[in-house]
């Protein structure tokens, strides 16, 4: 097992990131010291690893189980009203821990329904999913959709700890697996040039799921995102650049209707539109655009938009949390291991991006 620290003063915390986690039990009993415990999960999911978590609680808790629908298309404020609602149907109080089982979706509404419930209760973060072993599930952010925009709505809220086994990967379906890889291959792009080449020479062997190469992809993803949040919690500054390819991608999941795209292949696809137009703002070479494209082709992820207008791409581009006063801020690149936060790009570049439908 290796753990990474994010040092944020009174709300630090560890990620645990090794196989067989789930079995551990001391590792999980540490940290849920409350007798009441309501582990949120969906319906997938508890068919796999809802049983040994109630094998290992049950016996010293009070557990109240929630198993939601699956999928994006949930992410929203009626299946948090469900949380709500078996929380206060068992009389549910402060002192109740909150368990996210699951993927992103699960740890994202587990997260906003404990920064919300009571005005605030302890959750930790038991992430199923390649994409939020590495993403979601590290750094805070909570929140559901709303019809008109992704994650619109949350909160800034850290859990007490994560814990990634990465043997419930094998579960995992090759999409859900490639669409983790993108937010993988995103750290390499924004700030880990030795990561990206890295990943370039083993990604073949992460889709076969060694799982040492696995430990280490999400061992690095982690520290790259630890260290970024550590300086920047509530992206304020340097954090915006997590956002590689998800103003894009947003727009295409929205677009679409949550759910069609997963949000690995939307971020994926946003990454090699926002590569093709720091290509065309002289900003990377042709040479590093290509290597680009190749290594998310490599990793099984679409790099073609769906059929969107440039209006459309443009009104739900403006919804995005980093626009201000009306101006589209965007992540690009300016090298492999570098991306920059700007909105000093050439407004026609960016347009015949939009148009471009064959990358």
């Amino acid at each position: 097992m290796k753990t990474i620290k994010i040092n944020l003063e009174k709300r630090s915390y560890p990620i645990y990131v090794g196989e067989s986690l789930l079995e551990n039990q001391d590792l999980i009993k540490d940290h849920i010291p409350n007798k009441k415990v309501a582990i949120i999960t969906n319906k997938t999911v508890a068919s796999f690893y809802l049983q040994k978590l109630l094998d290992i609680l049950s016996a010293e808790k009070e557990i109240i189980s929630i198993v939601l629908p699956d999928g994006e298309a949930f992410k929203n404020y009626e299946t948090l009203n469900l949380i709500y609602d078996e929380l206060l149907k068992n009389k549910a109080d402060r002192q109740i821990s909150l368990i996210a089982l699951g993927g992103g979706v699960v740890g994202d509404i587990t997260g906003f329904a404990a920064a919300t419930f009571m005005r605030g209760v302890d959750f930790i973060q038991i992430p199923t999913t390649l994409l939020s072993q590495v993403d979601s599930s590290v750094g805070g952010k909570t929140g559901i959709n709303h019809h008109l925009g992704k994650n619109m709505i949350g909160a800034f809220y850290q859990p007490k700890c994560v814990i990634a086994d990465i043997n419930v990967l094998k579960t995992l379906a090759d999409k859900e697996l490639s669409a983790g890889l993108a937010e993988v291959i995103k750290y390499g792009l924004i700030r880990d040039a030795s990561f990206f080449e890295w990943l370039e020479h083993n990604i073949e062997g992460l889709i076969r799921r060694d799982p040492k190469l696995l430990i280490e992809a999400v061992v690095r993803s982690c520290q790259n995102k630890a260290d970024i949040v550590e300086s920047d919690e509530f992206e304020s500054g340097i954090r915006a650049i997590l956002n590689l390819g998800h103003t894009f991608g947003h727009a295409i999941e929205t677009a679409s209707g949550y759910g069609k795209w997963l949000h690995g292949e939307a971020i994926a696809t946003g990454m090699v539109m926002a590569a093709y137009l720091s290509e065309q703002m002289g900003w990377i070479t042709e040479e590093e655009n290509e290597r680009i494209k190749s290594l998310f082709i490599r990793a099984n992820l679409p790099i073609n938009p769906p059929e969107i207008s440039v209006q459309e791409f443009l009104d739900l581009m403006q919804l995005d949390k980093k626009t201000k006063e009306d101006q589209i801020n965007l992540v690009l690149q300016q090298g492999i291991g570098k991306a920059i936060l700007t909105s000093n790009y050439d407004t026609k570049k960016f347009h015949n991006t939009l148009k471009k439908k064959d990358f």
